[in-house]
C-alpha cells in the first residue's frame, strides 16, 4: 500500500512541474489587423484603354501587429461587393505598406473575373497580412469602389506545355518548345488552378510546365518524383523531373494546381448529344470528330429543332453548354438552342483559354 501512495504522489509532482513548465511558455499579444487609409471608400474610378499604362491608385494601410516582431506579407484583394471574398483575386502583394496598381492590370483582372466592360461595378477591397502558415492570417475590414472597366482582349494566366509530345502532335512544331504559344494552359479565374486540352498521339510522352515562355530555374515546373507519375508538382530548381505520361493516345483534359501542387491529365473523346439529335431523348451521343491540324472537333449531321450539349466520353461528369448564349462555352451550362430543323456543321474549340463552338446550318 504505501509503494501505491508513493507512485501517485510521485505522478502527482511530474503533473505539477508540467503545468508550472507550461505557464513559462510565449505568450502572444492581442493581434491588431491592417487598416487601409488610402483610397477611401465610395471613390469611383473609369477605366480607358489610353490611361492602361497610368496608376489606377496607390493602396496604403496600417502595419498588422502579430504581437511579435516578424516580417509581413500584405497582399492587396479584390471581389464584387455583395460577393463576401468568395472568389477574391488578388491586385498585387509586397513587405511594404502601399501598393500601386496600374488601369491596364485592374482592367484585366476585371474583365477575368467577370465583370463587364463599359458597366460601372462595386468592388471591395481589403489588406490580407500574413507571418507563416501556423500563424493566424488577418485581414483589414474592406473598402468598397466603384469601378468601370473597358472592353479589350484578355490575357488570361498561362502555363506553357512543352514535351515530347509536340512535333507528334503537329509536325510543324519542335519538341520540347518552351515558347509553343499553341501548347498553353490557362488559369482563366486568375486562382492558381490552370487547364487546357492537348493531344498526345502516342503511348508515352512527358512534359513540363514553365510560368514564362522560356527555360529558367525559377519558373521551371515538374515532377519531384523520379518516376513522373506522382501527380504532385515541383516549382523550381528546373522542376525536378519531367512528368510523364503512359497510356491511351488522344485529347487530354490537363490540370495544374500551383496552390496544392498538383497535376491530372484525363482522355476525352467528344459527343453530341441532345433533344435535337438522334435518337432525339438525350440519350445516345453522336461521335465528333478530331482534326490535330486544326485542333478542333467537328461533326455535319442532321438536326431537328431543339437542344444540344457537348459531352464527353458517353457520360455527364465533363460536359459543356452555354449559359450567355454568345458562343462561349461553361462546364455544365444551359442547353444549346437550335432553331429549325436542317444539316448542320458544327464545331468545339477548346484550344484557347475560353472554350467556344459554332453551329452553322448547311
Amino acid at each position: 500500500m504505501k509503494k501505491i501512495k508513493l507512485i501517485f504522489i510521485i505522478l502527482g509532482l511530474i503533473a505539477l512541474f508540467a503545468c508550472e513548465e507550461e505557464e513559462k511558455g510565449p505568450v502572444i499579444g492581442v493581434f491588431t489587423t491592417p487598416s487601409i487609409s488610402s483610397p477611401s471608400g465610395g471613390l469611383s474610378y473609369v477605366l480607358t484603354e489610353a490611361t492602361e499604362d497610368d496608376v489606377m491608385a496607390t493602396f496604403t494601410w496600417s502595419a498588422a501587429d502579430f504581437g511579435f516582431q516578424a516580417a509581413t506579407t500584405y497582399v492587396v484583394m479584390m471581389d464584387f461587393a455583395d460577393n463576401n471574398f468568395a472568389k477574391p483575386f488578388n491586385l498585387g502583394n509586397t513587405t511594404d505598406l502601399e501598393l500601386s496598381v496600374l488601369v491596364g492590370d485592374v482592367n484585366n483582372k476585371l474583365m477575368t473575373a467577370g465583370a463587364l466592360a463599359d458597366v460601372a461595378d462595386d468592388f471591395e477591397v481589403r489588406i490580407r497580412a500574413t507571418i507563416h502558415k501556423d500563424v493566424d492570417t488577418l485581414y483589414s475590414t474592406g473598402v468598397t469602389l466603384t469601378i468601370t472597366p473597358f472592353e479589350k482582349i484578355i490575357i488570361y494566366p498561362s502555363l506553357y506545355v512543352p514535351g515530347s509530345y509536340q512535333d507528334n502532335w503537329n509536325p510543324a512544331w519542335i519538341e520540347w518548345d518552351a515558347a509553343n504559344e499553341n501548347t498553353k494552359i490557362y488559369s482563366v479565374k486568375d486562382d492558381g488552378k490552370y487547364e487546357g486540352y492537348l493531344y498526345f498521339p502516342e503511348a508515352v510522352a512527358e512534359y513540363k510546365l514553365l510560368k514564362v515562355p522560356a527555360w529558367e530555374e525559377d519558373n521551371t515546373i515538374g515532377d519531384p518524383d523520379a518516376s513522373g507519375q506522382s501527380g504532385t508538382l515541383q516549382i523550381g530548381s528546373w522542376g525536378g523531373n519531367n512528368i510523364k505520361y503512359e497510356g491511351t493516345p488522344g485529347y487530354y483534359l490537363v490540370k495544374a494546381d500551383l496552390n496544392a501542387l498538383t497535376y491530372s491529365h484525363t482522355l476525352t473523346d467528344w459527343g453530341l448529344i441532345g433533344s435535337a439529335v438522334p435518337p432525339y431523348d438525350w440519350s445516345v451521343d453522336e461521335n465528333m470528330t478530331y482534326d490535330p491540324l486544326t485542333d478542333l472537333w467537328t461533326i455535319t449531321i442532321d438536326l431537328v429543332a431543339g437542344d444540344i450539349k457537348f459531352r464527353a466520353n458517353d457520360a455527364w461528369d465533363l460536359n459543356y453548354g452555354d449559359d450567355g448564349g454568345d458562343g462561349k462555352l461553361e462546364p455544365g451550362g444551359a442547353n444549346i438552342a437550335v432553331g429549325e430543323a436542317g444539316n448542320y456543321t458544327i464545331t468545339l474549340n477548346l484550344s484557347e483559354a475560353i472554350y467556344r463552338y459554332t453551329v452553322v446550318k448547311n
